[in-house]
């Protein structure tokens, strides 16, 4: 009988540790430019260049018992070339061609300077995410410079940890903010357009 007890105890306990041990996530997130943008250009052609500018691939950590085993990663070798064809996409969108050699063109530098994913350290479960990113935009036209800073950020609440398609979507929306504010800026287009 306590052979019983004893070994239902330690099943209880075991199920209980593996819904706070979170495995490590590789996110492949889409970011989708979200925001009308108004053409100023006449098929200029700009250089657009895109820098992944953070410290780390790591965004964070899903939390739980074991934060360590839980890290988020977000390779740059795979996010940067979305972001490329989403940059151009905008600058088309502006009335511009990207073009990668056209000599003297105006240029564009979209630097990534920032993705954050933060959950609480305290707790067992994860019942909650903070989601930051943040854009460098600079901009050179013969002489005349532009530069500004743009960022998006979302907090999530879960019932239960989330897994990677979640945290994917969760990411590429706060990177697909942060971008679209990134193009609204019309001294952008205004800069490339001189």
């Amino acid at each position: 009988m306590l052979h019983r007890l004893l070994f239902g105890l330690l099943a209880v306990s075991s199920l209980t540790l593996v819904g706070c041990v979170h495995s490590p996530q590789q996110l492949s997130p889409i970011p989708v430019l979200n925001t009308p943008l108004v053409a100023v250009g006449h098929g200029q052609p700009v250089q657009v260049r895109l820098v992944d500018g953070r410290k780390s691939q790591v965004l964070g950590t899903r939390g739980g018992m074991y934060p360590e085993t839980s890290t988020i990663t977000v390779a740059g070798q795979q996010l940067m070339p979305k972001l490329q064809a989403q940059a151009e996409a905008a600058v088309r969108l502006l009335g511009f061609t990207p073009s990668s050699n056209a000599y003297n063109a105006p240029q564009l530098t979209l630097t990534l300077t920032d993705l954050k994913y933060q959950s609480p350290k305290e707790g067992l479960y994860v019942t909650e995410a903070t989601i930051n990113a943040n854009f460098r935009v600079d901009a050179q036209n013969a002489t005349r410079r532009y530069s500004g800073q743009y960022g998006a950020s979302l907090n999530q609440h879960f019932g239960m940890a989330p897994n990677e398609q979640t945290n994917n979507k969760l990411v590429s929306e706060v990177l697909s903010d942060a971008l679209s504010r990134a193009f609204k800026d019309p001294s952008i287009g205004q800069l490339l357009a001189q």
